[in-house]
């Protein structure tokens, strides 16, 4: 069982160097004196805030960087490229007609990062 995630839920991406925060516009229900989220606040830069730097092989700014100093891996500013929804949301529990976010739901990066939600942003409403 695990916790609704809300408005200012703390995120953290496996190739980020710093974590970032989750918002959550003001048009959905607010539970716990935050919006609740739902699987479809997956917009990076709306919903889905940058985590530092990026140290994924696979992103286009990381490779050019990494080149240009012969190699060694050279981090790059992060902007998450998310294109689709979080996984596995709470289906019993709708969020304006979409499933809850869970704290155990992930977000694919299209750079091969693997986002995850490090605090729900509350830790009174659970799911499930």
């Amino acid at each position: 069982m695990g916790f609704l995630v809300t408005g200012n839920a703390v995120l953290k991406c496996s190739f980020g160097t710093t974590p970032s925060t989750l918002e959550v516009l003001p048009v959905t229900p607010v539970m716990v004196e935050m919006p609740a989220a739902s699987i479809v606040d997956n917009v990076p830069l709306l919903n889905v805030l940058p985590f530092g730097m990026c140290s994924s092989i696979l992103n286009p700014e990381v490779i050019a960087a990494t080149a240009a100093a012969l190699g060694v891996l050279t981090p790059m500013p992060c902007i998450p490229v998310t294109v689709a929804p979080w996984i596995v949301g709470e289906p019993t529990v709708l969020i304006g007609e979409m499933p809850a976010l869970s704290d155990s739901s992930k977000l694919m990066c299209c750079w091969a990062g693997v986002i995850s939600i490090e605090f729900a942003g509350q830790a009174t409403v659970q799911l499930g």
